[in-house]
């Protein structure tokens, strides 16, 4: 015997459609979910090899600094002892220097001269002392100029000491004849006849 279906035929395809598209959205949905988790978990694991070449960065970036503040310290310390050397050999210099000096002035005196008084300020030189004659002043002057230690002498006062012409006392400024580094590191002669006796 034939069977006879008494449902709405059109009502049983909607049903099916309903369940078909239900059916998809769901698997839309679903696929959707997994493929924003997966974005996800890439743009994490991104995001955190970042932050390990940062970090790494930084730790480098901090040993850099120290290197370069230890560096700094060293030409600083560099610095220091070159100025310290340069120190040392101003002074092994001028130590000779000033033997030189007082020999220089020693030979330079002509005969009835002496000082009374002699100063340096740096390259500066004062002499006090007193002369039998204004001669003998004239004669020390050229023998500073033609000294290897000394240079430019300049008369400041010259005057008989109590209406006395046998006596004159005088105050001369020179200057010391710069060596080493700062000129020549030998004094340069210089031929003038020197007078040591009598005028």
């Amino acid at each position: 015997m034939p069977r006879i279906n008494l449902l709405p035929w059109r009502e049983q395809q909607r049903k099916e459609r309903r369940l078909a598209f239900f059916v998809s959205l769901g698997g839309a949905t679903l696929a959707a979910l997994v493929v924003a988790f997966t974005g996800y978990l890439l743009f994490q694991s991104m995001i955190s090899s970042q932050e390990q070449r940062n970090t790494r960065l930084r730790a480098e970036i901090k040993t850099v600094d120290r290197q370069i503040e230890e560096i700094n310290d060293l030409e600083s310390q560099k610095q220091r002892f070159i100025s310290r050397m340069q120190v040392i050999e101003k002074l092994q210099r001028s130590r000779s220097e000033i033997v030189h000096l007082f020999d220089e002035v020693a030979k330079t005196m002509p005969d009835g001269t002496y000082l009374t008084a002699f100063r340096q300020d740096g390259k500066k030189l004062k002499f006090e002392g007193i002369a039998q004659s204004s001669t003998r002043v004239s004669t020390f002057m050229r023998n500073i100029s033609a000294s290897q230690w000394m240079k430019d002498p300049e008369l400041e006062v010259v005057e008989s000491k109590s209406g006395n012409t046998a006596n004159n006392s005088f105050i001369l400024d020179a200057s010391q004849v710069v060596t080493g580094d700062e000129e020549d590191a030998t004094p340069k002669k210089r031929h003038a006849p020197r007078a040591g006796g009598a005028q």
